[in-house]
């Protein structure tokens, strides 16, 4: 017995990757690499909860309190401020916006060395924290002068497409 020609044809037409979007909505390289990214965080939390589970979950639940009581009317208040003193110019915001987010995000992450709180930081990997706070105040000053040579260089561009689209002056 023989599979029918239009049945053989009918599944040699299905292209896998269209089953697979019509039923999950995305390629399957996305799947593949969703799949794989919650692997990789589940091994992370396996080890990470292998040893102080119970100051892993108590540092989460104060990292999550500590950020919504605290740090959000902090820098939600630090951004209204600084539009009202923008005032009729809020694009110019953004060129402080983005160094701030990303020095402050640097600071999140390297904070216990920044600050010199990481004990076991020179004994497992054989470098001093010392130089920590002098490379993160570096990093915050160059992402403030790229941003203020972006803001410069983006104001000179606008003038000069304003004086080009500008009718002469007739007398």
């Amino acid at each position: 017995m023989g599979v029918p020609a239009d049945l053989w044809r009918a599944v040699n037409r299905v292209n896998p990757g269209a089953v697979v979007r019509r039923w999950y909505g995305e390629g399957p390289l996305h799947l593949l690499l969703m799949a794989a990214s919650f692997a990789l965080a589940g091994y992370a939390g396996v080890r990470l909860l292998a040893g102080d589970t119970w100051g892993v979950i108590v540092w989460f639940v104060g990292a999550a309190l500590v950020h919504d009581l605290v740090l959000v009317p902090l820098y939600a208040g630090a951004d209204r401020l600084l539009c009202r003193a923008a005032g009729r110019r809020p694009d110019l915001v953004n060129f402080v916006r983005v160094p701030v987010l990303l020095s402050g995000l640097l600071l999140l992450v390297w904070f216990p060395l920044i600050t010199r709180q990481a004990e076991r930081y020179e004994p497992a990997s054989g470098l001093s924290p010392d130089v920590f706070l002098g490379n993160w105040l570096l990093i915050t000053a160059a992402l403030f002068s790229v941003s203020a040579v972006w803001l410069v260089v983006r104001t000179v561009r606008l003038r000069r497409t304003e004086t080009k689209e500008r009718p002469s002056a007739s007398h």
